[in-house]
């Protein structure tokens, strides 16, 4: 079976761990990652001014589609970047017309909003973004730290990173390759 695929999509601005903590976590589950940069593959100014270098730009890693897993992270600048972009409807909209899981934290589910994806849907957010996400009454609201509904995964923050990315892991393989990628992290439960 070929391993499976994940797209990370990096915008100026995004939040440092909710990009870096996910990519980590896929890999060390043996998922294959591309970090693709927003606006190319030069590298990115994140929102606590760490830089982060993109694998690929995302004109050529929607190229190289499609992925099993479409991850937006968080961060305002971030978030409002995806949002604006034509390219992020294209890779969102195509993901959903196939079914596959559409993975977003913090502020990063408004991209969704933005972009009409997963109407109906059950979401959560960053709690600073909960008011832009409910205005116009799209979605249903969780307090979960990480919430599924469908193809559709949505986390709260920097704090939730860990169970983000593990939600993920386990959505695309397993419970157990969760759990295996879990343990050497020394994460508190």
């Amino acid at each position: 079976m070929a391993a499976k695929r994940a797209l990370v999509i990096l915008a100026k601005g995004a939040e440092e761990m909710e990009t870096v903590i996910p990519t980590d976590v896929l890999r060390r589950a043996g998922i294959k990652v591309t970090l693709a940069g927003l606006a190319g593959p030069e590298p990115v100014q994140c929102s606590r001014d760490v830089v982060i270098c993109p694998d690929t730009s995302l004109e050529k890693a929607m190229a190289e589609g499609p992925y099993d897993v479409v991850v937006l992270p968080g961060g305002n600048l971030g978030a409002q970047n995806l949002a604006e972009s034509a390219a992020v409807k294209l890779v969102l909209q195509a993901q959903m017309d196939r079914k596959g899981l559409i993975a977003a934290i913090c502020a990063g589910p408004t991209a969704l909003k933005a972009h009409g994806i997963a109407f109906g849907s059950k979401v959560t957010t960053h709690p600073l973004a909960k008011d832009k996400m409910m205005e116009g009454g799209h979605y249903v609201y969780s307090e979960a730290r990480v919430e599924r509904d469908g193809n559709v995964i949505t986390s709260r923050g920097p704090g939730t990173s860990f169970e983000f990315a593990l939600f993920i892991v386990e959505a695309l393989l397993s419970a157990d390759a969760a759990s295996a990628v879990k343990a050497p992290l020394v994460l508190k439960d």
